[in-house]
């Protein structure tokens, strides 16, 4: 076999092998309970191996056309993306002297930036990874906002305490997502609002619509933001490459690539033939 041959043979055995461990990923993501515990170990595993790299957003992005162009600070420009899929989801409402929760806060980038510039009296960030937590409670030292360990399906707050939750791009891990909205609705204040971004793949569509059907919350506003999604993927595209190449095993750069949303990754490639749907919404409770 030649050279050219054999370089060919193995990219289309390593393309085979990629194939093949996303086809099995997808089913272990099938089992709720299975996807939760794979959850667990990679977002801790993952905080661990960016550590130093200043990555403050584990969400995807999101840019219009024309571009948004929010006024941002010097330190906030190199996460304008991922900054303005937050801005999206929480400027549906008025924020200012409001307490809110954000469930799933991640490494707590957008939990600093509303709190910093939508002022709400209070913001708490929840995330049930605790080396996350440690690394939000070390980086984001900001008034008002603090961050604490927890379930998404066990929200540790009082009944009708909160004005506001927000939820951006999380909701796919849990596995009892009716569940999880019950508990969003337990614990709002009548009035408060559910300001929610995801993305589900066109076999989860009937269920997640349905699960939102039956809350006992109002559908105040309901946007399809697939194109912006791909766009803001597209404005991260070089920095995760970087990174990924960087920080992660050779063995799982394509997985890697698919968490970030990285042009030609699965969840990319869904997003642009409608088989991925990414919305938001606002919610309220009356």
């Amino acid at each position: 076999m030649n050279a050219n041959c054999m370089v060919a043979s193995a990219i289309i055995n390593s393309q085979a092998a990629a194939t093949l461990a996303m086809s099995l990923l997808e089913r272990l993501f099938s089992i709720a309970p299975v996807r939760k515990a794979i959850w667990r170990l990679w977002y801790p595993f993952l905080t661990r191996r960016l550590r130093g790299e200043e990555v403050l957003f584990l969400n995807y992005a999101f840019e219009t056309d024309p571009p948004v162009g929010l006024q941002l600070d010097l330190e906030d420009e190199p996460n304008r993306a991922c900054i303005q899929l937050y801005h999206h989801v929480a400027t549906q409402i008025d924020l200012r002297g409001k307490d809110v929760l954000e469930v799933s806060s991640g490494h707590g980038g957008g939990a600093s930036w509303l709190t910093r510039t939508l002022r709400p009296a209070s913001y708490t960030g929840l995330y049930l990874n605790p080396t996350g937590i440690a690394f939000c409670l070390k980086r984001h030292r900001v008034p008002g906002l603090t961050f604490v360990q927890g379930d998404a399906q066990h929200l540790p707050f009082p009944d009708n305490s909160l004005d506001a939750v927000i939820n951006v791009e999380a909701s796919h891990c849990y596995p009892d997502f009716p569940g999880f909205l019950a508990e969003v609705t337990r614990v709002l204040k009548p009035g408060g609002h559910f300001l929610y971004a995801d993305f589900r793949f066109r076999d989860g569509f009937a269920e997640w619509e349905t699960a939102i059907a039956n809350a006992t919350l109002k559908i105040v506003q309901k946007r399809d933001i697939r194109m912006e999604v791909l766009r803001g993927m597209d404005c991260n595209a070089a920095r995760s490459e970087k990174l990924i190449c960087q920080r992660l095993p050779t063995f799982l750069h394509n997985l890697g690539r698919d968490f970030a949303g990285l042009p030609g990754s699965h969840v990319y490639e869904a997003l642009k033939t409608h088989e991925l749907s990414y919305r938001s919404w606002c919610f309220r409770k009356d």
